[in-house]
């Protein structure tokens, strides 16, 4: 082996170093590596910047648009409303969990399926009174599970495929090809997690765990849509813990005492006491909005706005006045939902409340109304609710339409699944479910340029000839038996993919297993679905 070859074998080496003795970020890591070869001059710029133009890499950049007009428009909440429903058995709640998590995977890049659904489960698991230490790890491994049954279900499975591209003498995967393998994958992983699940995991926390809150605030929603003609108990509104139906407003008449089986109309007011995560959790139910006219009139898109908690200063200018009277919209283009003091309700509408120094409000605004009012003599402290801005619901079914005609024009080899990924971004930017901005938003950047760097590293290999080279020494010791060989790469594989991101994992792996492909003259189709099964089996250790 020459000297360029040993130089990229130490620096490989030296960044498998960093990323498991030190918290410096992959990409940062693999971006120096492949740096370093190419100022040392081992490697042509072509071959080492070759990743960056690679069609996997793209693609998933591409999808991480896709996902993001899921996740704006709230279809990802809205289907996790009506497919969970309600169980008070863990066993049952890692089944309702797993099947349409990995359902969604294998349809769309599984990292933004987990980021969305984490609130929603946490949510859930609050209003089942379920830890969520029961839940999420049932959700992650749905999520790998599902997402390795077809090719745009992880970005592993993108790349890989990209690479077979890039190679004139093998073929590229089908959508659905890895199926084969990965569906009795993901049946065995529903069935482990569902008789074991409720044993293994751990418990920590419950249900209840907002009842830490000291804060309690009074909030009044109104009735439509989807909750017209339902009783309390089957809209789900005497479940959420930290949460009291006070009373129900019907015209000029009041209820102030809720029976489980009292009909909801259309126009009802229902006046709700409780901490803040369960009022939140409010927010989320569809047939539910607030019946503060005054929200309807901020200047912000709705799917733009976000809720926040602020304490009133002693300097706000209306204090010693009502919220109407003093003009809160007006003056803060800001909402005020509820409002809590020394930790107790103001039993008052929320217009009629005189504001005093220390009133705690929930308020809706727009995104940045925290950036505005921060350094502000107005409000003492203002923190977001993270994670809970307003979705365009009005647009899911955009969404869905778009997502599903992108599976199709792909299944059917009309287009790559680039150029379908590709119109569907359009697509969803031309209809306006989203804003540019915030497609670009959406984009993981870091991980693209860790991806389009191990493909440069793994170019590296090839071209330096260290890959041959270690493939013919495999095949000496394997007596040219294909199935050991594919046991030793799924072995190699899935040992670093518990250390690195299952990505770089497969990207490295690559020009080894192609190595030994080619040596025994063999098709490679089974190696590269070797390899992205064990890249995508991440279950043993946190960072993989």
């Amino acid at each position: 082996m020459t000297l360029e070859g040993w130089t990229v074998i130490g620096i490989l080496v030296f960044c498998l170093t960093l990323l498991i003795g030190t918290s410096i970020s992959l990409d940062l890591i693999l971006f120096g590596g492949l740096s370093l070869i190419l100022i040392l001059g081992i490697v042509p710029i072509e071959v080492g910047l070759s990743g960056f133009s690679n069609e996997g890499m793209l693609t998933v950049g591409v999808l991480y648009v896709v996902a993001a007009g899921l996740k704006e428009t709230g279809t990802i909440h809205m289907l996790t409303q009506r497919i969970l429903g309600s169980t008070t058995s863990v066993t049952g709640a890692i089944a309702r969990i797993m099947a349409p998590v990995m359902g969604m995977s294998a349809l769309m890049n599984n990292t933004p399926i987990v980021a969305s659904f984490i609130p929603a489960i946490e949510r859930w698991g609050r209003t089942m009174n379920i830890p969520a230490s029961k839940l999420l790890i049932p959700l992650s491994y749905a999520a790998i599970l599902g997402g390795a049954c077809t090719l745009i279900g992880t970005s592993t499975n993108l790349i890989v495929n990209g690479l077979l591209l890039e190679e004139p003498t093998v073929r590229g995967l089908g959508l659905f090809e890895p199926a084969l393998v990965g569906i009795p994958c993901a049946v065995a992983g529903f069935l482990y997690l569902t008789l074991f699940g409720n044993i293994l995991l751990p418990n920590r926390g419950s249900g209840f765990d907002s009842f830490k809150d000291p804060k309690e605030y009074t909030i009044e929603m109104e009735v439509n849509g989807p909750l017209d003609g339902q009783t309390v108990e089957k809209a789900g509104l005497r479940q959420l813990p930290g949460l009291f139906l006070v009373e129900v407003v019907r015209g000029e008449v009041s209820f102030p005492a809720i029976s489980p089986d009292f009909t909801l109309k259309s126009g009802d007011r229902l006046i709700f006491a409780g901490i803040v995560d369960s009022i939140v959790d409010l927010q989320q139910i569809p047939g539910l909005q607030p019946a503060n006219t005054q929200v309807f009139k901020l200047n912000s898109p709705k799917r733009e706005r976000k809720l926040f908690e602020a304490v009133v200063s002693s300097s706000n200018s209306i204090v010693g006045r009502t919220i109407k009277e003093g003009a809160f919209r007006n003056r803060f283009n800001a909402v005020v939902l509820a409002v809590s003091r020394s930790g107790e309700r103001v039993r008052e509408k929320v217009g009629n409340i005189t504001l005093k120094a220390g009133d705690t409000l929930l308020i809706e605004a727009s995104a940045n109304f925290d950036r505005r009012y921060r350094y502000s003599s107005e409000f003492y402290l203002i923190s977001s609710l993270s994670g809970l801005a307003n979705k365009e619901s009005s647009k899911s079914m955009i969404a869905v339409l778009i997502l599903l005609g992108m599976v199709g024009l792909a299944a059917s080899g009309i287009l790559s699944m680039f150029k379908a990924a590709l119109l569907a971004g359009g697509a969803l930017l031309a209809t306006r479910v989203f804003r540019y901005s915030t497609a670009l938003e959406s984009i993981d950047w870091r991980v693209l340029v860790a991806i389009a760097s191990s493909i440069g590293l793994g170019g590296a290999l090839q071209f330096t000839g260290v890959a041959e080279h270690i493939a013919m020494n495999m095949l000496s010791i394997s007596n040219d038996n294909p199935y050991f060989l594919l046991g030793i790469v799924y072995l190699c594989t899935w040992l670093l993919t518990e250390m690195i991101t299952n990505t770089a994992a497969a990207v490295l792996m690559f020009p080894f297993a192609f190595s030994l492909a080619s040596e025994l003259g063999i098709d490679f189709v089974p190696f590269a679905i070797v390899m992205i099964m064990a890249a995508s089996a991440s279950f043993a250790t946190p960072i993989g």
